[in-house]
């Protein structure tokens, strides 16, 4: 949700949301990682574990866009090496302001193997593809055994679905409701 007031983050935020991938709900845990170097140090410990990466800057601060190189480094050195990782250039509600080409950061995705779109959280426009593309992309790394959902470094967790009656049929006993036979 797109608040024109809204500080920069501090650290690290976070936040859940439910998708469905090929008919298979998936909950995706997402950790909003400070951009500014000062929180460098606190951030990198949030890449353990990850699955996937965005990798946002802003079309209108070429500054944003040179700092990429050094946080897809670290992206690199400190996550599985299946984990899936979007560049995504910001702010293209903001076409005339442009300082970063899409052509340019379409060559540096390229070179470096990632998924490519500009997306505007003001508009909204591109934002749901991009977690939706993160998320289909590591469903099918998980499909295709490129990442391994016993590896804790997955940055997967699998939750088997319950039964039809609602409950996973476990040899632990079950607790008694008041009232009800289950």
């Amino acid at each position: 949700k797109f608040m024109a007031d809204c500080p920069h983050t501090i650290g690290v935020e976070f936040g859940t949301r439910i998708i469905e991938v090929s008919g298979q709900k998936i909950k995706l845990q997402i950790w909003d990682t400070a951009g500014q170097e000062r929180f460098r140090a606190v951030t990198r410990s949030y890449y353990r574990g990850a699955a996937g990466a965005l990798m946002v800057y802003d079309i209108t601060r070429r500054s944003t866009y040179n700092h990429l190189s050094s946080w897809l480094t670290d992206a690199r050195n400190l996550t599985n090496p299946n984990t899936v990782i979007i560049l995504i250039g910001n702010k293209a509600d903001l076409e005339a302001q442009r300082d970063v080409t899409y052509e340019e950061a379409k060559q540096f995705a390229e070179e470096n193997g990632l998924l490519f779109l500009e997306a505007s959280a003001k508009t909204g426009e591109n934002v749901e593809d991009a977690f939706l593309e993160a998320a289909k992309k590591i469903y099918q790394n998980i499909q295709d055994g490129s990442l391994d959902l016993n590896a804790a470094e997955s940055g997967v967790q699998h939750k088997p679905s319950a039964p039809q009656g609602g409950r996973l049929l476990t040899n632990e006993p079950q607790p008694q409701r008041e009232g009800c036979g289950c």
